[in-house]
């Protein structure tokens, strides 16, 4: 399944991040970067040890607290087709008071330091709907409001993938999507 929206420069599709060729993969992390189950622990797993060890780096000169919820941060793709991998950590859905700006800033903070290093493409997973049990819908409306405004800021991203593991939640996604 692949479905495009806004002239193409979003396509919701199912898939492997991992295997993707992009200028950036995004990482739905933790917020000690050192890797975890789902997504994140798939992409460390597959990138190999470069990627932890830019994370120690990260979490030494800039997070000793660990990366805060709705932040992003850029490190190498080590051995991923991908550029880059830019980890964020979205909200734990019952944890948070306002887990809609949250989850909203992942995507922007995203695009925008793709859009920093002048990356024309960036793929996302769904953030923060797995074990941090955000509503499949609700992340899918805040997703699509918050890419579409990142993108019309952007000066080099062009395009957005939305990667799904299932093919039941690429569909719903794709239904919830405000484009």
């Amino acid at each position: 399944m692949r479905t495009e929206f806004m002239e193409g420069r979003v396509v919701v599709q199912v898939g492997d991040i991992t295997q993707l060729k992009v200028g950036a993969i995004v990482n739905a992390a933790n917020a000690t970067l050192l890797g975890g189950g789902g997504v994140d622990g798939a992409i460390h797993r597959a990138g190999g040890p470069a990627i932890l060890e830019a994370c120690r780096e990260i979490r030494r000169q800039q997070y000793p607290k660990g990366l805060p919820t709705g932040e992003a941060v850029a490190t190498t793709a080590g051995e991923l087709p991908a550029d880059y991998v830019i980890h964020t950590v979205g909200p734990i859905w019952e944890q948070n008071p306002q887990p809609e700006r949250l989850l909203a800033s992942c995507y922007l903070r995203s695009i925008e330091i793709a859009d920093s290093l002048a990356l024309r493409s960036i793929a996302f997973p769904a953030i923060s709907t797995g074990a941090y049990g955000y509503p499949k819908d609700k992340a899918a409306s805040v997703a699509s409001v918050a890419v579409r405004e990142a993108l019309a800021a952007a000066s080099a991203v062009t395009s957005v993938v939305l990667v799904f593991s299932g093919l039941g939640d690429a569909q719903m996604f794709a239904r919830h999507q405000q484009f």
